[in-house]
């Protein structure tokens, strides 16, 4: 059954783009991912733009929550994904890891379309440039044995992706050995089983809170923001002891 409130929450909008919060858990459109989904951010954005069509201007992963941007017309979808390819968007997350990483860094850790599977044989995709820039905004110790260790170690990141490959964040961050928390796919099991105990949710913290761009029409710079929503922000209060620190 389709739900009747819009889960989007509108962050702007004129003439030509529309942007939106996309909760965590929404596909952005039909995909192979989960083929009897029936709820997407694309009917949701339509709705906002009172059922005419939207197109997508960028990915956002089904688990990761945060800036979604449209277009309500084709040629600016095309200026916008231009620009997206040509590494002329800004883009910004936060990301709470296991681990303490350095206060900022580089990643750069080429990756092929998807994560090899082990099971096949013969993984003929290519490698592409990978690039992710980090920085620490807090970290934490807990007294609490997830592994084995007495205490457990969390960090919260802001990461901007120079490259676009699919789930490069997630992989980089794994690569690092600082893998996001409530990643299932890259992450740590027993770290993703105590935070799912904890706060009684599963979600992957991952969350996209700016988009920066020049507008393809007006020309003028545009910044969409979106601080993270609420199931993020309860697991953030492991930060409890060091709130200035988050700058969220």
């Amino acid at each position: 059954m389709t739900r009747t409130d819009n889960p989007l929450v509108e962050l702007y909008r004129d003439d030509w783009l529309l942007a939106v919060h996309k909760p965590a858990g929404l596909l952005v459109h039909r995909s192979p991912i989960d083929r009897h989904a029936t709820e997407f951010a694309l009917q949701y954005a339509r709705q906002l733009n009172g059922g005419r069509h939207v197109f997508p201007c960028h990915r956002l992963d089904r688990p990761t929550s945060g800036v979604l941007l449209f277009a309500r017309d084709p040629d600016t979808a095309g200026a916008v994904g231009q620009a997206m390819m040509m590494g002329q968007v800004q883009r910004t997350y936060r990301a709470l890891v296991r681990g303490w990483p350095a206060e900022q860094g580089i990643i750069e850790h080429p990756l092929r379309e998807r994560a090899v599977d082990r099971r096949l044989k013969d993984e003929a995709l290519p490698v592409r440039e990978a690039v992710t820039h980090f920085k620490r905004l807090a970290c934490v110790e807990i007294p609490v044995q997830v592994e084995g260790y007495p205490h457990s170690r969390y960090s919260l990141l802001e990461l901007y992706p120079q490259t676009g490959r699919k789930h490069q964040l997630r992989r980089h961050m794994q690569h690092i050995s600082h893998p996001i928390i409530g990643d299932t796919n890259y992450g740590r099991t027993k770290h993703n089983q105590y935070f799912a105990q904890r706060f009684g949710s599963s979600r992957l913290m991952l969350a996209a809170t700016e988009l920066s761009l020049t507008h393809p029409v007006t020309g003028q710079q545009l910044s969409i923001t979106s601080k993270p929503d609420a199931s993020f922000m309860q697991v953030l209060s492991i930060f409890t002891q060091q709130p200035d620190q988050l700058r969220l």
